[in-house]
């Protein structure tokens, strides 16, 4: 059998300080987004977003490849126990924003592991129009909003050269994970009784 055990397949996760999550990453064209190593490209970075329990997104970028594909994967998570589901790849993302921008939480995976993941507020829009390809080719145009909004700006970034820490304007709003999980539970459990 050559199936190979999972640990192979798995890409690794660049962290903050390597030159990859810096560069502009490169469009793909319409052969190589149906091209057979894009396919197992977005299939690898699927099954590794999905093992991250709080990861609700990752860039190729972050898996050390300069290439304009990010996959979207929002789930619920212990600290957004009512997030819905969203799946989604955007290939040669772009966006104009609606409207203003509100101050949102956010965190990378590139910045930290587990318990040591950087958090912070982030200015971003609540609404945005869309544009991207999907792993099909095919062109997509759409307003996405709430969740769905605001981690496709944080993807589109990424491939970017740009990175969630560069748009932080509340410098006091920075702490690791720990703190940050123990402030939603405050947060979650305070809903709960209301």
């Amino acid at each position: 059998r050559n199936a190979r055990s999972f640990q192979e397949i798995m890409l690794k996760i660049t962290y903050f300080g390597n030159p990859v999550l810096r560069k502009k990453s490169k469009p793909l064209s319409l052969t190589e987004i149906k091209s057979p190593e894009t396919k197992k490209l977005i299939s690898e970075i699927k099954s590794m977003v999905e093992t991250k329990k709080y990861g609700i997104g990752l860039a190729c970028p972050q898996v050390g490849k300069s290439l304009a594909l990010s996959v979207i994967a929002i789930k619920p998570t212990p600290t957004r126990p009512n997030l819905k589901k969203f799946n989604s790849v955007i290939i040669n993302p772009s966006y104009e924003g609606i409207g203003r921008k509100y101050q949102l939480w956010e965190g990378c995976i590139s910045s930290g592991n587990g318990e040591s993941t950087l958090y912070a507020k982030v200015p971003r829009y609540k609404k945005i129009n869309a544009v991207y390809y999907d792993q099909t080719g095919k062109k997509i145009k759409q307003i996405l909003e709430g969740i769905r909004a605001h981690v496709f700006q944080h993807e589109t970034d990424h491939l970017n050269g740009v990175l969630f820490v560069d748009k932080v304007k509340d410098t006091s709003s920075y702490m690791l994970a720990s703190e940050y999980k123990k402030m939603r539970a405050k947060e979650n459990a305070k809903k709960s009784k209301r």
